[in-house]
């Protein structure tokens, strides 16, 4: 949850760097949280509880990939490749899933992997 909440306080910071585990423990978060949302939505009837809680979480994420990306020696943009239908995804999750490169110029390799 620590992440979480980290990604939160950092929901405009599109400069620096975040480590591999954060940024996937940011996504498992969300996605246990939405999930949990979208069972409350399936019982009340209503469909926008779960769509208010991904338009909220909507700028954290962009960050915290940008970041991400950064870590990785890429520029945030590269976000941008998810508008290619399925070969966007695939290049995404690899570039999200490698390792951190070292000192960049996005800054010095993070001590916490």
């Amino acid at each position: 949850m620590e992440y979480f909440t980290e990604a939160f306080r950092k929901y405009a910071e599109f400069s620096g760097r975040a480590s591999r585990k954060e940024y996937w423990m940011f996504i498992l978060v969300y996605f246990l949280i939405y999930i949990a949302i979208a069972v409350v939505d399936y019982v009340l009837g209503t469909v926008w509880l779960a769509s208010l809680f991904s338009l909220v979480v909507l700028l954290p994420s962009i960050s915290i990939t940008a970041r991400r990306l950064h870590d990785t020696g890429r520029s945030g943009w590269w976000q941008l490749i998810y508008i290619v239908p399925l070969i966007g995804i695939i290049v995404m999750l690899v570039f999200l899933c490698q390792e951190s490169v070292g000192d960049n110029e996005y800054g010095p390799v993070l001590a916490i992997e």
